[in-house]
């Protein structure tokens, strides 16, 4: 029964959008409604307040690295932090409190990611980075970064349910920015490459 409460709890927490949060709390613009009418901090940042898109950032990868840390500290099983963390993030995707119309997961699976291993999350994040200033394209940064995580997972020796968890979450961030990547291929994809 504690382990239901565990993913549940896991749950409820994801399902916070800290880019719904933030916006209001700055009196922005519903971030469901303008650009890429996604709730996570790139299109928080299309409204031009840098503090708020930070701070939905920092929030949506919290959550993960909270639900995750706990599940960590109270000890439980390789395979219920494995399903914690999937959980935080299916919350993320799948908020109850909106509707089921979540972020794409990004963040979420970052904080997951550092708590599994800390070396992995900076890994992940510098090649997030490094792509996008190449390219300028943060769909991209979290294709190649998320796609690459359980090979960086298995390089670092993470658990063997941690790789399957991070497996999964490579999956859901792919499949969460098919579109993306179909505007990628046909070059009508948003940058900020003109962006300052």
């Amino acid at each position: 029964m504690m382990n239901v409460i565990y993913i549940l709890f896991s749950y409820l927490i994801g399902a916070i959008s800290f880019g719904i949060v933030m916006s209001h709390l700055f009196s922005l613009p519903d971030p469901r409604t303008i650009g890429s009418k996604n709730p996570g901090a790139t299109n928080v940042l299309r409204t031009g307040k840098k503090l708020a898109a930070l701070l939905t950032l920092l929030g949506d990868a919290l959550k993960g690295t909270l639900t995750v840390g706990l599940a960590q500290y109270f000890e439980l099983s390789p395979l219920m932090v494995a399903l914690v963390a999937i959980s935080t993030l299916l919350g993320h995707i799948f908020p109850i409190y909106y509707g089921f119309k979540g972020g794409k997961g990004v963040a979420t699976a970052a904080g997951i990611l550092f708590m599994f291993s800390w070396v992995m999350g900076f890994t992940v994040l510098a090649i997030w980075f490094g792509v996008f200033m190449i390219w300028r394209y943060s769909s991209l940064a979290a294709i190649i970064a998320g796609s690459l995580s359980p090979v960086i997972g298995f390089f670092y020796e993470i658990d063997f349910f941690q790789l399957i968890a991070s497996s999964i979450i490579a999956l859901i961030l792919i499949l969460r920015h098919i579109d993306n990547l179909k505007r990628l291929i046909n070059g009508t994809e948003s940058s900020f490459k003109d962006k300052k």
